[in-house]
């Protein structure tokens, strides 16, 4: 006879109660700030090229759509301002990889102003138009 069992039932009975308990207890858990990342590969892409700036801008600013919108989550709050997001998003990305050819790609659309509010690096020909 193995009188283990009992000892064992009686562990896995008590934890068992001990989560059921906490989880009820604990109730909905909410946070006040939510920030999704979204990594981009730029595996494939010479970024010396124009060709390959212009693609990895085109998954920078697919996955800040994604990130500003429903973040491939369906429990996430809605952000304030999807358009202000983006542009906080994009320009943040562009500024971390700090590329001269991703940045000269941001500044077709974007002015040197809002390049220097995201920390973005501009190029000497850039900068002097």
């Amino acid at each position: 006879m193995n009188t283990q069992t009992p000892i064992l039932n009686a562990k896995a009975l008590i934890c068992s109660a001990t989560l059921t308990v906490c989880a009820l207890l604990s109730g909905p858990i909410y946070a006040k700030d939510v920030t999704v990342n979204i990594t981009v590969s730029a595996a494939g892409i010479d970024l010396s090229e124009p060709a390959g700036a212009r693609e990895l801008y085109r998954r920078i600013k697919n996955a800040a759509y994604i990130a500003c919108t429903h973040g491939q989550r369906v429990d996430l709050k809605p952000v304030s301002s999807v358009p202000r997001c983006l542009e906080t998003a994009i320009g943040d990305a562009v500024g971390s990889i700090n590329r001269p050819q991703l940045t000269l790609i941001y500044l077709a659309t974007h002015t040197p102003q809002d390049a220097w509010s995201h920390g973005i690096n501009l190029p000497v020909l850039a900068a002097a138009k």
